[in-house]
């Protein structure tokens, strides 16, 4: 799952950012308005937590271009004003929903769960495949009775592949949904953590190496 937040109070930001890094997602944070959309246009979000009162260019505003230029991103309008009419206005705009400041850190996560599973195209809440189980929701998986324990990018992959429903899925687009805007395109970073899933899946293999075209389940 990967985040975009777009807030220029550069504490919150990075707190927002690391409170859902610990929750399995991948983060990319930008402080004003104009630095929001750009990135917001070039990369492919499941969900983007959009402040209202922004720099450069206000939130209803970057909203409104991205509901404009087809961006299939949800969007989670944060804002400090808490009335019925504020409320109205961004859902008007074409934010999926909205959060008053101050808000509870665990309904944050909890709303950026809900609006990822219900990004491109649906992901249910929990995905099977045999005996494997991924709970979206919760972040947890188990094979069997034996639950798994992912680290943040290999639960990511396992959550893309499974979503994917027996389609491969290229390297290229594993690194552009589960990493953030910092990782190296030509790192192996994929490969690496695919291996280390598949140690940790164990046997029979659910993974299985496409040529040309990528990974599947």
């Amino acid at each position: 799952m990967r985040v975009l937040v777009v807030e220029d109070d550069e504490e919150m930001a990075r707190t927002v950012a690391v409170g859902l890094r610990r929750a399995q997602m991948a983060v990319d944070v930008a402080f004003d308005g104009p630095d929001g959309l750009e990135r917001a246009l070039c990369h492919d979000y499941d969900v983007i937590v959009l402040d209202r009162d922004l720099p450069g260019m206000h939130g209803d505003a970057v909203c409104s271009e991205l509901i404009a230029a087809g961006n299939r991103s949800r969007v989670l309008m944060l804002t400090a004003a808490a009335t019925a009419e504020d409320l109205v206005d961004g859902l008007g705009l074409g934010a999926d929903d909205y959060l008053p400041k101050p808000f509870d850190f665990p309904v944050l996560i909890a709303r950026v769960g809900a609006l990822a599973r219900r990004a491109h195209p649906a992901v249910p809440p929990v995905l099977l495949h045999g005996d494997l189980v991924v709970d979206t929701a919760r972040r947890t998986a188990r094979r069997g009775e034996r639950p798994l324990e992912l680290a943040p990018k290999e639960f990511g992959v396992l959550e893309v592949l499974l979503a994917a429903e027996g389609r491969a899925v290229p390297a290229e687009e594993l690194l552009g949904r589960v990493w953030d805007e910092a990782a190296d395109p030509f790192t192996s970073a994929v490969k690496i953590t695919i291996s280390r899933l598949r140690a940790k899946l164990g046997n029979p293999p659910v993974i299985e190496t496409v040529a040309k075209r990528g990974y599947r389940i």
